[in-house]
């Protein structure tokens, strides 16, 4: 339960892996790509898209795409695209982040404005603002549609763009129902993830207008992104949309179970009300060092990461079962915390 990026490819995700059509995907000419790259833009009510090798290839090449090197992108202080990336938006964009505090993860319009630079010439330029959902160190946390409407409000009242790093918003979806497009709408671009939840092996897909894809694809290769036959790997995540999807529900029906195991135990802290989908971020009520416990878990059989701020990371994913979740939770229950 360390991550949902662990999952292994099904025998019958293998089959279509196999049987994939295939060409070189830098000449544009992979039709198994291409069929991902139409069906994602068309689910998430885009003009175009982009099959990419990682979520943080997918964030960065939004980045790259808006900005220009001196240029400031608004984030929330626990993101991902700060937290996870290597410090790539320096490294690959050379452009600067201002964090902004949230609660769980979710900025307000209000903190967000006041980030933004005066128009100056001694202060960098705002270019965009970044949204996580649903949000990883905010333990799944999914950004209520009023708050990326007022943020978007104000994004627009200052003429900047707007991005949604949305690696799990396949799971935002299913847990309110609202769709994915209804998601995306809202933003100039959009990175979803193939990979965690929805189970493929390898793959994030960038969405955004025909003229910003363009412009994305010239930046992959640079980054090294371009892939030839590709679409062995795209059939993956075609078969994870059409099969994987709607049963992420599962996945947070044992993500609450877990949770509720975990809280009737006096050892941790875990508020189960906050479990909105497949993470759960947990405490130990006595002092423990985190990585000592990790360690502990994995020698009793489960698998745990790190949360922020000195908490446990478990996540439910298509390869743990209820009765495995289940097993685990009463396993960390029973464990001596020293």
């Amino acid at each position: 339960m360390r991550s949902d990026t662990v999952t292994k490819p099904s025998e019958a995700m293998r089959k279509v892996m196999a049987d994939a059509v295939v060409g070189d995907d830098v000449f544009g000419e992979d039709p198994t790509v291409n069929r991902l790259q139409e069906t994602v833009a068309d689910l998430l009510g885009k003009e175009s898209a982009l099959y990419v090798p990682s979520g943080v290839m997918s964030n960065q090449l939004a980045l790259k795409t808006h900005t220009s090197p001196g240029d400031e992108v608004i984030v929330e202080k626990d993101s991902h695209i700060f937290n996870y990336e290597t410090g790539a938006p320096a490294l690959l964009s050379g452009i600067q982040l201002n964090l902004v505090p949230g609660v769980r993860g979710l900025m307000t319009a209000a903190d967000v404005e006041e980030a933004i630079r005066p128009d100056v010439y001694y202060m960098m330029p705002t270019r965009l603002v970044c949204v996580e959902n649903t949000h990883n160190r905010g333990g799944g946390s999914i950004y209520p549609m009023k708050l990326i409407q007022e943020i978007k409000d104000v994004v627009v009242k200052h003429g900047l763009k707007y991005h949604l790093d949305g690696a799990r918003l396949w799971n935002a979806s299913v847990a309110t129902g609202i769709k994915v497009f209804e998601y995306a709408k809202h933003f100039d671009s959009v990175s979803v993830c193939l990979s965690k939840g929805l189970g493929a092996p390898v793959g994030s897909v960038l969405t955004g207008t025909k003229e910003y894809i363009a412009k994305a694809k010239r930046f992959r290769k640079v980054f090294g992104g371009g892939m030839r036959q590709a679409g062995i790997l795209a059939a993956a995540g075609l078969y994870a949309l059409e099969n994987n999807f709607r049963r992420l529900a599962e996945d947070h029906e044992n993500a609450k179970a877990f949770a509720r195991i975990l809280g009737d135990s006096p050892v941790f802290e875990v508020n189960v009300d906050h479990v909105e989908t497949n993470i759960i971020i947990f405490g130990v009520k006595q002092p423990v060092r985190i990585d000592k416990f990790i360690a502990e878990a994995k020698n009793a059989g489960v698998l745990l990461s790190a949360g922020s701020a000195g908490k446990l990371r478990a996540v439910t994913h298509l390869d743990v079962s209820r009765e495995m979740v289940t097993k685990a939770a009463e396993i960390l229950v029973k464990m001596r915390v020293n």
